[in-house]
């Protein structure tokens, strides 16, 4: 059967089962694997741009160097702010790139991007809390209640939270695959809050937001007509079954 005959809705062949159509899947995931140096060096350039701006931060504050420019923790913060977007945006584009290039095996790099994407929203947070308001943490807290974009920001992360601890196939195991999938959709709100929030952190320019906004409503908009499809031909596939089965 082919894949047109599936999107038209015909039935399944009665003597293609379950098990030989998985043993085939699984043959051609077999053919199709990722090099073996590929997970190393994602992870390594994956830490370039925290290895940049930790240097660069320790070189502007020790060497009286400027480049993280005039006010180097402000710079920071966005620096990293950013770079937690990018891999926010590059862990939610692994799906539909499986989809389009038919590479099953960049799936195992959605959760390592995911992952990056914690860490460097945790090392924004980092830098705020330590260099900007010194671990003062009536300032702290003042900031989250009074500034909007900070209690937008915080609850950002506080989303990412529950996606990063339960990102392991321990967790995937004891939650299942329906719960556990339901719960990591919270990425899409922690993502679009992440946007708010750089947006109403920049006073002018608002070029990068913009550029950032795009990216996630393209991502957004795919998942969305994914779904729609994918629920269309499943039902259209059962109404013709039906069909077939009672002639």
């Amino acid at each position: 059967m082919t894949s047109a005959d599936v999107t038209r809705g015909a039935p399944p062949n009665e003597h293609d089962s379950p098990a030989r159509r998985g043993g085939r899947d699984r043959k051609r995931a077999d053919r199709s694997k990722s090099p073996r140096w590929l997970p190393a060096l994602v992870f390594a350039l994956a830490l370039v741009p925290f290895v940049y701006v930790a240097g660069a931060i320790a070189s502007d504050f020790f060497q009286g160097t400027r480049y993280l420019g005039s006010n180097p923790i402000k710079e920071a913060e966005h620096f990293t702010g950013k770079w937690a977007l990018r891999f926010l945006a590059l862990s939610l584009a692994v799906t539909p790139a499986v989809r389009l290039l038919k590479k099953g095996w960049l799936i195992r790099y959605r959760r390592t991007l995911g992952l990056f994407a914690f860490f460097y929203a945790c090392t924004h947070l980092a830098i705020y809390g330590v260099l900007d308001v010194e671990l003062t943490w009536s300032d702290m807290i003042e900031d989250v209640a009074k500034r909007l974009y900070i209690t937008i920001g915080m609850t950002a992360l506080a989303l990412m939270l529950p996606l990063a601890v339960t990102s392991t196939k321990g967790w995937i195991r004891r939650l299942g695959n329906r719960r556990w999938n339901t719960l990591h959709r919270a990425v899409y709100a922690s993502a679009v809050l992440g946007l708010v929030h750089y947006w109403m952190s920049v006073k002018k320019d608002i070029t990068e937001p913009a550029v950032f906004g795009i990216v996630f409503a393209l991502l957004l908009g795919w998942r969305v007509w994914a779904s729609r499809s994918g629920r269309k031909v499943s039902r259209d596939s059962v109404q013709q079954e039906d069909l077939t089965l009672s002639r």
